[in-house]
């Protein structure tokens, strides 16, 4: 390759790896005189890509964005990095399946031979969690609006679709009116995407599915951010699906030690805490939104079960036997009334 022209995509990696680059810098980093820089810019520019000069004794350049997008240059990692995010686009729930591999396929044609068969040797499968229901798919714009107005901090309105029940016709929209909210984050967790966001309304912090919002537009004023509750957005959404309000508790909790090492217990347990108390036992403590739903996801464990509290549990488990012999006795299923949740 002529030395120009490695020269260049030498200078065009590293106005991609960072915002601004002093000249200075850039002549050192290369090699070269700062006026053998401005050449190899101008030269990048009659190429297509937007390269933006500032002018003064400190003077840089900064790659800008164009009217289109020019061709990129990729390090071994970073293709590598995308190639693996293509792959598993399928799974995020973001409508772009199609795109995806359209990109992965353009991507895969400009790599040279060597990084080409690198990525081919990694075939990446999504799965998703396995849920019943199928997670339904949004689409790219609403995606985009609701980025935006997180991004710009501007107050939102927008219409929010209910449950429907088996069935049930479709209510209304212009029966209810929109929710007008302050985005904080855009989130994804088990192939759905979420909106974190503060409630005008309702005075509180709620989390949006974001497959049944239409945004309205315009968007609001803007306004200034609140602080998530625990400073965690993660953790935050993470105990949303546990009925937290933002504690990190489950409504039904319990403690019981399984004759398990530890080892085995934590490789089963997302949500719980396990603490060894010897080679082969262990306590756990776990939560779930029933004792009996407790008590059920305790019990699949193969092991001796020692209950430490609350009596609930305790009462939880005695309910599930007397249903679990009545099964194994082939009687006909009666109603029981389970152990009520605190």
């Amino acid at each position: 390759m002529p030395k120009t022209s490695a020269r260049l995509l030498s200078l065009l990696s590293l106005l991609q790896a960072r915002r601004d680059w002093p000249g200075q810098l850039l002549a050192e980093r290369l090699d070269v005189s700062p006026r053998t820089v401005r050449r190899d810019v101008d030269r990048l520019r009659e190429l297509g890509y937007p390269i933006v000069a500032a002018k003064g004794p400190d003077g840089g350049y900064r790659l800008g964005a164009g009217t289109e997008l020019p061709p990129l240059l990729f390090d071994d990692d970073q293709a590598v990095a995308l190639t693996v995010a293509l792959q598993t686009a399928t799974a995020t729930g973001a409508g772009i399946e199609e795109a995806a591999a359209r990109a992965l396929s353009t991507v895969r044609q400009v790599m040279p031979a060597r990084l080409r068969h690198r990525v081919d040797a990694l075939q990446v499968t999504a799965v998703d969690d396995g849920g019943v229901r199928p997670n339904p798919q949004v689409g790219t714009q609403a995606l985009m609006t609701l980025g935006a107005a997180v991004r710009a901090r501007e107050a939102l309105r927008f219409d929010y679709a209910p449950v429907s029940a088996p069935g049930a016709s479709d209510a209304d929209p212009a029966a209810t009116p929109p929710r007008r909210v302050e985005p904080h984050h855009l989130v994804t967790r088990g192939g759905r995407w979420y909106l974190v966001a503060w409630d005008l309304d309702r005075d509180d912090w709620r989390t949006f599915r974001v497959d049944r919002i239409t945004p309205r537009t315009p968007t609001g004023p803007r306004f200034t951010p609140r602080d998530v509750p625990g400073g965690d957005v993660a953790a935050f959404v993470a105990s949303r699906f546990q009925g937290s309000d933002g504690s990190g508790g489950w409504p039904c909790r319990g403690e019981v030690i399984l004759a398990l090492p530890a080892s085995v217990v934590s490789t089963y347990t997302r949500d719980g805490v396990v603490e060894e108390l010897g080679p082969d036992r262990c306590r756990l403590v776990l939560g779930a939104w029933s004792w009996p739903g407790l008590a059920a996801t305790i019990g699949r464990f193969d092991a001796g079960i020692e209950v430490i509290g609350p009596p609930e549990l305790r009462e939880a488990f005695a309910h599930l036997a007397r249903r679990f012999a009545d099964a194994a006795a082939g009687g006909p299923a009666e109603p029981t009334t389970p152990p009520r949740s605190r």
